[in-house]
């Protein structure tokens, strides 16, 4: 990596490591699941970040995160008028429904991705028992509902996975953005959360030169980010991010 880029990498990064970069003016879902510091609460933040910013932070604001402590039926009922974008209403209640399941049955999501994890130190193979178990969860099954879940990970992974590398950075990293609520995954194993603006950003930059925002880029950036910070390479992912959203990166 080009010294002057590693600098402005590194620049960039100390600079954007600051609550002020989370407000109305610069809206994004960790504003809400900052609020919370819950692992169950950044679970739904960060499986609805898609779309547009502000669009996603209405929607999260408008959500009651306490529901996923209330019956079954009071969830349906309190829900019945809620959609975003590819979820309905149904999709909606099914995922806060499956999430109350699985916290009266399983507590702690950190020990559900350990179960996969901690053979390898893999993060891909926490997420693959997850996922599995969200699914296992809930026999409710739409388009809306899987998109929001994703598809279990296999031992090729082709998608990006960018709303859950985004989850585990916020579970696991813990500085002014991050909030830290895991113990024992290590911020070394952590893959970077590759969306759009992240992608293009890493290609101006010479740090990705696959031409499709995929798995094996995500490892292509996470690894070249590795050569400026081997133990946290992912500290850089919000950085790289506001480059790209606020087109500082040409």
């Amino acid at each position: 990596m080009h010294k002057s880029i590693a600098l402005r990498l590194r620049e960039e990064a100390l600079k954007r490591n600051c609550a002020l970069e989370l407000s109305s003016s610069k809206p994004d879902p960790l504003m809400v699941a900052s609020l919370y510091k819950d692992e169950y609460v950044a679970l739904i933040c960060a499986l609805f970040a898609y779309g547009n910013v502000h669009a996603i932070v209405r929607f999260l604001e408008s959500l009651d995160f306490s529901l996923l402590e209330e019956s079954e039926s009071h969830i349906a009922e309190a829900l019945r008028s809620s959609y975003y974008r590819f979820q309905n209403s149904l999709d909606i209640q099914a995922f806060f429904i499956t999430l109350k399941r699985l916290k009266e049955t399983h507590g702690s999501l950190e020990k559900l991705f350990l179960r996969g994890y901690q053979k390898k130190q893999n993060v891909m193979d926490g997420l693959a028992v997850m996922i599995d178990i969200l699914y296992a969860s809930n026999p409710y099954r739409s388009k809306g509902y899987q998109f929001l879940l994703g598809t279990i990970p296999s031992t090729n992974p082709t998608s990006a996975y960018k709303r859950w590398h985004m989850y585990l950075r916020w579970m696991v990293r813990s500085d002014a953005l991050d909030l830290g609520l895991w113990n024992d995954v290590r911020p070394q194993d952590l893959l970077m959360p590759l969306d759009t603006h992240t992608f293009h950003v890493g290609r101006k930059l010479g740090l990705i030169t696959r031409k499709i925002c995929d798995f094996k880029a995500v490892i292509e950036l996470t690894d070249a980010l590795k050569t400026l910070d081997p133990s946290d390479p992912v500290k850089f992912d919000f950085a790289l991010y506001r480059l790209g959203q606020e087109k500082l990166i040409p």
